[in-house]
């Protein structure tokens, strides 16, 4: 996450691995969560610099990005588990 320090990260990944939960239907643990939005914000922020050269920089951009990369983690997941 450009722009925020390991502690803002592990905030930040571990709201957005929550929210993430919340808007999924999902029930994990708070350490899945933060992985989840830690995760979530790298996969989209490179997916986003590779198309678009584009890399969210803040926290609240940071926040966005690692919910919809966490939500789709989940669904990814879901998707291969079934």
């Amino acid at each position: 996450m450009e722009g925020v320090g390991w502690i803002m990260t592990v905030i930040i990944g571990g709201l957005a691995g929550w929210i993430a939960e919340k808007i999924m239907k999902a029930e994990h643990g708070l350490l899945t969560n933060i992985v989840l939005g830690i995760l979530g914000a790298v996969v989209l922020n490179f997916i986003l610099e590779l198309i678009f050269g584009w890399e969210a920089v803040g926290w609240i951009a940071n926040l966005i990005i690692a919910v919809i990369g966490a939500a789709l983690l989940i669904w990814g997941y879901r998707k291969i588990k079934s």
